[in-house]
């Protein structure tokens, strides 16, 4: 891929994450609304396995809400987009590293 097509699709990344973002549903999604109708949605583990960077994709200091949905999903899109890259380049670079095992 070429850095062009690489920054095109974080654009548009970061376009659907900060402009349509705001208009989602605010409905339970899938498998919290199963949860919900089978009465088992308090049972669910308090202690999340990880941090939420922003509890229910909003930041938590900005009042207005959907600003504020805008916002996480600007910066979640690219804490992901930077983490992802970073790793593909650790990997590319310890792959580089070692030997070629084919033998030729």
């Amino acid at each position: 891929m070429t850095r062009k097509e690489i920054l095109t699709g974080l654009g548009l990344a970061l376009f659907v994450a900060i402009v349509l973002s705001p208009f989602a549903s605010s409905s339970p999604d899938g498998l919290e609304r199963v949860a919900e109708d089978h009465q088992f949605l308090d049972k669910a583990a308090e202690k999340s396995v990880t941090p939420e960077v922003f509890p229910d994709y909003t930041i938590p200091c900005v009042e207005n809400k959907s600003f504020s949905t805008a916002i996480a999903g600007g910066l979640g899109t690219l804490i992901l987009y930077f983490g992802g890259f970073g790793l593909a380049k650790l990997l590319a670079s310890r792959r580089d590293r070692v030997p070629n095992q084919s033998g030729t």
